[in-house]
């Protein structure tokens, strides 16, 4: 029987995911930084919470390409995924930025989800959907778009965005809370062989 050869830990992908965390704080720094609305410092956080969301696009993908998915990777990248987008927008709420009820609402659901794929873990895998990734992307652009300091005439935009991101949350969660519920359904109630 073959073995599969161990994957070290210490590898790019594993390095990206770790940056994306390193840059959290960073990010948070720059955020609240001024009193947190002078424009200077929002662009200055909006590039580095940019690059922290670029690498969470790639460390993923490369790590599949490469062989060099590893079990560290498999717990840290969501978690560096929920602690970016979680602390940009309780941030963004605690400057007055955003509604708290938005960010409530997204953060039940990641944190939720999140529990909820780690439960039904013993029955199986609930891969990420076409649906969860467009709800990430959109996510990203929404907080991003937050962020940036625009003037009164383009917020409509970022607005826009959060609607379509909160929307894509909450469908994706039922989603997931349907994809659950079916998987320990099945693996209580095998399907019998046919004879």
């Amino acid at each position: 029987m073959n073995e599969q050869p161990r994957v070290s830990l210490m590898n790019l992908p594993n390095a990206l995911t770790v940056l994306r965390l390193i840059l959290v704080p960073v990010f948070l720094l720059a955020l609240f930084a001024g009193g947190g609305h002078q424009p200077g410092y929002r662009w200055l956080a909006w590039a580095i919470f940019a690059v922290a969301a670029i690498t969470d696009r790639f460390d993923g993908h490369i790590a599949r390409k490469r062989g060099q998915v590893t079990d560290f990777g498999k717990i840290a990248d969501p978690m560096a995924d929920k602690a970016l987008t979680g602390s940009a927008l309780v941030g963004l709420s605690m400057l007055g930025n955003l509604s708290w009820w938005v960010t409530i609402v997204v953060l039940v659901r990641e944190i939720g989800i999140t529990l909820l794929r780690f439960a039904v873990i013993r029955y199986g895998v609930i891969a990420a959907s076409p649906g969860g990734k467009a709800k990430t992307l959109v996510q990203v652009l929404a907080i991003g778009l937050y962020v940036l300091p625009l003037n009164s005439s383009l917020h409509w935009i970022a607005v826009g965005f959060m609607i379509a991101a909160v929307a894509l949350t909450v469908a994706t969660g039922a989603d997931y809370l349907v994809r659950a519920a079916a998987l320990v359904a099945k693996s209580k109630n095998p399907t019998p062989p046919r004879s």
